[in-house]
């Protein structure tokens, strides 16, 4: 939104009913569905207003710095063979990851509708700061629920929301979190749904979040088709990102939905393949609903959500949003994995040969993209990757780990 016109493939979906496909849709408790409403019909009056779109646009350039610029990682791309990497460099962004571009456009919302406060759920803590961020800009209160392991992991991003304004409330159940956070962050909004807006953190939940976002971050594969052609003359081969919730990956994706590019989405494989180690919810999940909408779920053998790992908090959530849901269905996208230990090398190897960090979370699509390198280093084509986020965030966690990445040097 506010940049170009959405591309058909994405204009035709979700259905009235929030359907991508048989996923999405609003599956929630009797409480909740008048808030739901009142949000949808906001939302379908400022997505046509032109004073919201140019204020959005407004704020994007002289606040978020945006356009972010595609990149050319040249000396990676030489010692990997022929192909050639390229990065959305969406850690340039205000705060550092992809996620203010929804979170902007989702504190204006609350403004139009009068809220008086913004809360959400948070991972890796880069929603968390986007949004305390929004909340701080917009002059209104915020408070953002996270895992207490995320919040031990993540306490660079705590300090950021907390420095904010935004109170960061621990939840304490279960795994303790992004699924336990999005728990706590719903019976929140369920108590208060007058003064407050929920703003969830990607292209999940129920309708009309996941359209919601996609529309607000399909700013980035706008862009990014934009500059790749002007940078080469072409299009990318292969175009990908990592996958949690997927708001980075539809973002980057939604430029390229209608060429002819492949398009490639990374999940978390974790440890590995067996239960509680991964968080691959397109690979091993089975249809199932969670958190209000219909989608590939991680499940036990009661059908309830199951454990999920993976070394980037952002990422560890046994769900996935439902358009991409559909877009594995319909053959668009293919997904892929990448292993914790593939993403630890990726983030060293990218920092050491390009000065460039990223976050845990983006550095499974760089592992993607290097395995696509090396698995065939004579053929020439190009891979854009969607740099989702930089990894300040993570320094600390990995250091006390792997230490400063010796080992990792190409």
């Amino acid at each position: 939104m506010g940049n170009a016109i959405t591309p058909l493939s994405l204009s035709l979906t979700p259905d009235a009913a929030g359907f991508f496909g048989k996923y999405g849709g609003s599956f929630v408790p009797p409480p909740l569905e008048a808030p739901l409403a009142e949000v949808r019909r906001a939302y379908e009056v400022v997505s046509r207003s032109h004073d919201f779109i140019e204020e959005l646009r407004r704020i994007r350039k002289h606040f978020q710095g945006r356009p972010t610029p595609v990149y050319h990682a040249a000396r990676l791309s030489r010692k990997l063979g022929h192909t050639q990497i390229y990065l959305k460099r969406e850690d340039l962004n205000h705060t550092g990851a992809h996620k203010l571009n929804h979170c902007m456009g989702e504190g204006l919302l609350a403004r139009f509708m009068g809220k008086k406060k913004l809360i959400a759920e948070t991972g890796a803590g880069q929603h968390g700061v986007a949004l305390a961020t929004a909340a701080a800009y917009f002059g209104l209160e915020c408070d953002i629920y996270m895992g207490e392991v995320d919040i031990a992991k993540q306490a660079p991003n705590v300090a950021r929301m907390q420095i904010l304004g935004a109170r960061v409330i621990p939840a304490t159940h279960g795994l303790k979190t992004l699924k336990e956070a999005v728990d706590a962050a719903l019976v929140a909004y369920v108590q208060d749904p007058i003064n407050q807006l929920y703003c969830i953190g990607s292209v999940v939940g129920p309708h009309p979040f996941p359209m919601m976002v996609r529309d607000f971050q399909q700013v980035v594969g706008l862009e990014a088709r934009d500059q790749f052609t002007e940078m080469t003359g072409n299009l990318p081969d292969i175009v990908t990102a990592c996958v949690g919730g997927g708001s980075n990956a539809m973002g980057i994706f939604a430029g390229f939905i209608d060429d002819p590019v492949e398009l490639h989405g990374v999940e978390p494989l974790g440890r590995g393949p067996n239960v509680g180690d991964h968080s691959a919810s397109m690979t091993y999940g089975r249809e199932g609903i969670i958190h209000g909408f219909r989608c590939y779920l991680l499940q036990d053998d009661k059908g309830e959500p199951a454990p999920v790992h993976s070394i980037a908090s952002g990422l560890d959530y046994p769900g996935v949003g439902p358009e991409h849901c559909h877009l594995k269905d319909t053959g668009r996208v293919r997904y892929f994995t990448a292993t914790d230990d593939e993403t630890v090398e990726a983030f060293y190897v990218l920092s050491r040969n390009e000065g460039i960090i990223p976050a845990l979370e983006s550095s499974h699509a760089v592992a993607h993209a290097m395995r696509l390198a090396r698995s065939d280093p004579s053929q020439p084509r190009t891979v854009l990757v969607n740099l989702s986020g930089r990894g300040d965030k993570d320094m600390d966690y990995l250091i006390a780990r792997y230490g400063t990445g010796e080992k990792f040097a190409l």
